[in-house]
């Protein structure tokens, strides 16, 4: 492998006893290139590569919140339906103890 000083991730890093060293910055710059190919090969994996990776994350992003605002209305609905219930059913008890329809 050819030693290139610009470019310290084609570097050969030194070897002691079978303990790898290197630079601490070309360490983290080692590691940030690592970090993206994990990254891309992620998203590669599921499908959320290529050029219409942005928008498909971003119509992912959609699509969760609408699920979410559609869970949301879902448990206000169920609680206005049960306090609708639980008034009218006060109501119904009061005029029948009340007599309000005869009998």
């Amino acid at each position: 492998m050819a030693i290139h000083d610009s470019d310290p991730i084609n570097r050969d890093p030194l070897e002691r006893d079978g303990v790898v060293m290197m630079p601490r910055g070309e360490f983290k710059q080692f590691l940030e290139h690592a970090a993206e190919m994990g990254a891309k090969r992620a998203l590669a994996n599921v499908g959320l590569d290529g050029e219409t990776a942005a928008e498909d994350i971003r119509e992912l992003r959609s699509l969760l919140d609408a699920f979410t605002e559609a869970k949301r209305t879902a448990w206000k609905t169920v609680i206005h339906m049960i306090t609708t219930g639980f008034l009218l059913s006060l109501v119904a008890g009061a005029a029948i103890k009340l007599k309000v329809f005869g009998g």
